[in-house]
């Protein structure tokens, strides 16, 4: 099965599969946010990320690989009365822009390899303007433990190193490793290994 029949088989359930809540640590951090700059929610799915972008005066694009999903994000859009964006990609094959946006938004999409994360996280660097902001949450190999979402290969998920290798020539790189529980529908819930990164370009 490929990547997009597999998100295509799972975004085709009735529901949304992550919620229709913002992720927490996202929420978190819309202070950081101005209103009208350029927002790339990349593997957005069903646009819960992308649409409380938009509901915070942010000029969206919302990008995913299952057509599904993105009919899901645009009646959400459309039910909290907000514009977004999106666009129907692959992130291994999307012509990413250059210092195109003010913020890159990057919630657990931990389904890429190792070679195609290295290349996907070189092109978020390479789209984000400078003083650019880079917000990504993902789960740690200590996830594999309790297994409450994400995937179970060890090599797709995130450490600090990881992430200080990729993201290290940053203006400012802050990176928290922590465990929580967290409710995101039926697609992530429980008690979870969680890292998160906010990064200015």
């Amino acid at each position: 099965m490929s990547e997009l029949e597999r998100w295509e088989a799972r975004f085709s359930a009735p529901g949304y599969l992550f919620g229709k809540e913002p992720n927490g640590f996202l929420k978190n951090k819309a202070h950081l946010f101005k209103p009208g700059q350029k927002a790339l929610s990349i593997a957005d799915g069903e646009g819960r990320n992308g649409v409380f972008l938009a509901e915070q005066a942010l000029d969206v694009l919302a990008i995913d690989i299952s057509p599904t999903a993105l009919a899901k994000s645009q009646a959400l859009a459309k039910e909290r009365g907000v514009t977004l964006r999106t666009e129907l990609s692959d992130l291994a094959t999307w012509q990413w822009p250059a210092a195109a946006f003010d913020v890159v938004v990057a919630i657990f999409f931990q389904f890429c390899t190792p070679a195609e994360r290295a290349q996907v996280f070189a092109n978020i660097k390479r789209a984000l303007k400078p003083g650019g902001l880079l917000l990504m949450q993902g789960y740690r190999p200590e996830q594999l433990v309790y297994k409450t979402g994400g995937p179970s290969e060890v090599e797709n998920l995130y450490t600090r190193a990881l992430l200080e290798q990729a993201f290290g020539d940053f203006a400012s790189l802050e990176i928290d490793e922590y465990d929580s529980v967290i409710n995101e529908g039926a697609g992530h819930g429980g008690m979870s290994a969680l890292i998160d990164l906010v990064g200015r370009k």
